[in-house]
């Protein structure tokens, strides 16, 4: 009992309490409410009496006023009216009413002396009246009286309040007996329930747990059947078993899957991670950090952020799984703050399972490295963009010290461990590999170059090829996303050094080490098991939507996501643009495009050119064709989140990825990935790697521009019919090729790569 009191007497002074305030609440609501009505009954009132009063004054009719207020006097619950003059006597004043209301009272002064209408409430011992014994509560309303605009008196109304008294009580009866009557039909429910829910079958359950904690048995007997909680028994005695056995399940599954070609997850990857692993550390090398730290302007709090980037959807899980280090640049604003003394930060923040080591750059290295040598050397040097590349001999400095620095933290971090793996991320770090392989040749080193690689003719043109070549040359496995940039990569090794080509095998021997060279197209996490990549609305209803909030009226939308980058093809996308609505006046009014674009790097003066004459162009072309309620292009210079994207993705006919040279485009498995509803056309061009598996795009030179525009009149187009034929092709393309499964397939060559342990190393280099 005691037991079920300490259950039940919470809920009855919780239940008891609730009714009483709810009670007190409704007494006190009704009383303002009929306070409330009462005064504005006698604000109409005592204007209108006013109108009456007021042309009586200036013709002096005192006689008059009194029948006027007599008259006035009979009206429900009011007890009388008064006409004061300047004096503060009464000039006519209702009979009945208490000598004191004879003097003007406290309303009427105030109402003459501040010319506006005054009410108040008085209780009934302060309203005598002839007779004590009828002393009731009164409601006094004045207003000033004039003449000729100027206040000579007031006007009083005297309202007997004592029927709200008796509303109010009537009402806190009404709510305490509710309250009662609510607390005992629910303190009656709750012991019932109690008792025969949870008391008795939980005191039972409890006596069996601890029989059965201490070894004493595993009799069921004690639970009886038929209790709510017998499921609690039987979950409870195999709980240690059913969990062991679904790890064990869910690890056989993903092995059996690992065995064949079966779709790649994350969960498969984390398996695969492991199996090959085991206890081996893995290091991971990029100029982006997968979690970065920026002040709050507004409070100065630190707000975590995860850069978009598909390299980090494609990385972490590998670090999730080993418990690795990922090595990358600092480049929050609040990075300093969140490290400890080892620039160390343990990370996802909600379940810490890897480490994350960051670099520290200044302005005038970042400047060098980043956005010299990097982005206006090596970047339009490999995309052959006809944007001419830019070569310092200060940035080249630059890139070495920087390479240099993180190849040292590396090393560091590498201290101590045996048989190291090493995986570098792009162009950035081209040296990286043959620094560290030099110190630790018993570690084994990947590095993924994420953007196309020129033929040799045209990376001769950059004055350091050697030197970056030689350093790539000393990782065990470099990775390109197609076969055409890993054949330049050879003839450019066979051009600029002393080294071994085996062409059959796709490997390069320098100096003895072997340099294996493989395409591993990259690709996107693919939602599978029911993951939505979309709201509620379809195709249609997210168009209209999308048009609304970009006011414009449109029955087609065609869309283009972008870095806003020379080597994307934007303006002869808009070029193309422009040839089409010449050729097709029907689309006018109808179809408009929306061009995502991403500001990107606007610190070089290439890329901020760039975005001036991207918009320039779209707004030239618009000036041509648009009307008051449409617009050709839609030009949407800034960053949008992968919610926003998704949204342009599924209401867009076709998607644009028209590079004019690219590694991968991933854009484009993006779309395709995000069109569930096995809709909408691909248009994209045969200089992105993706045209190697996307066949069913609508392949273009976007450099032509007239097979451009009519490669969009064909995605406007096309049935639907071999839109669903199509699009099936390619989402089963990148559903079976997705992110996992590059990440798996670079991963898995590479640790099948057989270093010398470094014992054996360096006995063999002293002899």
């Amino acid at each position: 009992m005691r037991t079920i009191l300490k259950i039940v007497l919470p809920l009855i002074v919780s239940v008891a309490l609730v009714s009483l305030f709810f009670a007190a609440y409704q007494v006190r609501t009704e009383k303002r409410l009929l306070r409330n009505d009462l005064s504005h009954r006698a604000e109409i009132l005592g204007e209108s009496l006013q109108e009456s009063v007021e042309p009586l004054l200036e013709r002096g009719q005192e006689k008059s006023l009194q029948r006027l207020v007599d008259r006035f006097g009979q009206r429900e619950h009011l007890k009388g009216a008064a006409v004061y003059g300047n004096s503060g006597s009464p000039l006519a004043i209702t009979s009945g009413l208490a000598p004191t209301f004879r003097v003007r009272s406290t309303a009427a002064a105030r109402a003459e002396k501040e010319d506006t209408g005054i009410g108040e409430f008085l209780s009934a011992d302060q309203t005598p009246l002839l007779n004590p014994e009828e002393q009731v509560p009164l409601h006094i309303y004045a207003l000033p009286l004039h003449r000729d605009g100027e206040v000579v008196g007031a006007l009083a109304l005297f309202h007997d309040t004592s029927y709200i008294e008796k509303q109010v009580s009537r009402t806190m009866r009404d709510a305490l007996l509710n309250a009662f009557v609510q607390t005992i039909l629910i303190t009656g429910l709750a012991l019932v329930l109690v008792q025969w829910t949870f008391t008795g079958p939980l005191t039972k359950t409890a006596t069996w747990l601890r029989t059965l904690r201490t070894g004493q048995g595993h009799s069921v007997t004690t639970l009886p059947k038929g209790e709510i909680l017998d499921q609690l028994h039987h979950e409870v005695r195999h709980l240690a078993n059913d969990l062991s056995t679904a790890r064990a399940v869910a690890e056989e599954e993903a092995r059996l899957r690992d065995s064949n070609s079966s779709t790649w997850t994350a969960e498969r990857l984390r398996v695969s991670v492991r199996n090959k692993l085991r206890d081996t550390p893995l290091f991971l090398v990029s100029n982006r950090e997968p979690y970065m730290h920026v002040f709050n302007e507004k409070d100065k709090s630190i707000n975590m952020l995860v850069p978009a980037s598909g390299v980090v959807t494609a990385l972490e899980p590998l670090l999730l799984a080993c418990n690795g280090t990922w090595i990358a640049n600092g480049s929050g604003n609040a990075d300093r703050e969140v490290v400890d003394a080892d620039d160390h930060l343990r990370v996802p923040p909600e379940r810490p399972s890897y480490t994350l080591r960051r670099v520290w750059l200044s302005d005038e290295e970042d400047k060098g490295y980043y956005e010299g040598f990097s982005n206006e050397g090596l970047w339009p040097l490999s995309h052959i963009a006809h944007t001419r590349p830019i070569f310092r001999p200060d940035d080249w400095l630059q890139y070495q010290k920087i390479n240099r620095r993180f190849a040292d933290v590396v090393l560091q971090e590498m201290e101590g461990t045996e048989s190291p793996i090493l995986l570098a991320q792009d162009y950035h770090f081209a040296l990286l590999p043959r620094m560290v392989k030099e110190a630790r040749p018993d570690a084994r080193v990947a590095i993924f170059w994420h953007i196309p690689w020129p033929n040799a003719e045209v990376f001769g043109i950059c004055p350091w090829q050697r030197e970056l070549v030689d350093g790539l040359l000393g990782a065990d496995l470099i990775g390109f996303h197609i076969q055409s940039h890993c054949n330049n990569f050879l003839e450019t090794v066979d051009r600029a050094l002393e080294a071994l080509t085996e062409w059959d095998r796709f490997a390069v021997n320098r100096q003895g080490h072997i340099t294996r060279v493989r395409p591993y197209p990259i690709s996107v996490a693919f939602p599978e098991n029911g993951q939505a990549t979309h709201g509620s609305r379809n195709s249609g209803e997210e168009r209209a939507a999308l048009c609304a909030e970009m006011h414009v009226e449109a029955s087609l939308l065609g869309v283009g996501v972008d870095r806003v980058d020379y080597t994307k093809g934007i303006l002869e996308r808009f070029r193309a643009l422009e040839r089409f609505f010449e050729l097709n006046p029907a689309y006018h009014q109808r179809f408009t495009f929306v061009q995502i674009g991403a500001p990107s790097r606007t610190d070089i003066e290439r890329y901020k050119n760039f975005l001036d004459e991207v918009s320039a162009e779209a707004e030239r072309i618009n000036a041509r064709f648009e009307t008051a309620r449409w617009k050709p292009i839609v030009f949407r210079k800034k960053h949008h989140s992968h919610e926003e994207i998704s949204r342009f993705y599924r209401a867009s006919s076709f998607c644009t990825g028209t590079s004019l040279h690219d590694g991968m485009n991933l854009v484009a498995k993006e779309y395709v990935a995000s069109r569930d509803d096995e809709r909408g056309t691909l248009i994209l061009s045969t200089f992105a790697g993706a045209a190697h598996e996307l066949s069913d795009a609508l392949l273009v030179n976007p450099y032509y521009i007239a097979q451009l525009a009519d490669s969009i009149l064909r995605a406007l187009e096309m049935e639907e019919e071999e839109q669903v034929r199509r699009m099936q092709r390619m989402r089963r393309t990148v559903r079976e090729h997705n992110i996992y499964r590059w990440a798996a397939n670079l991963l898995s060559d590479l640790t099948e790569i057989r270093v010398e342990p470094a014992e054996r190393l360096e006995a063999s280099q002293a002899t």
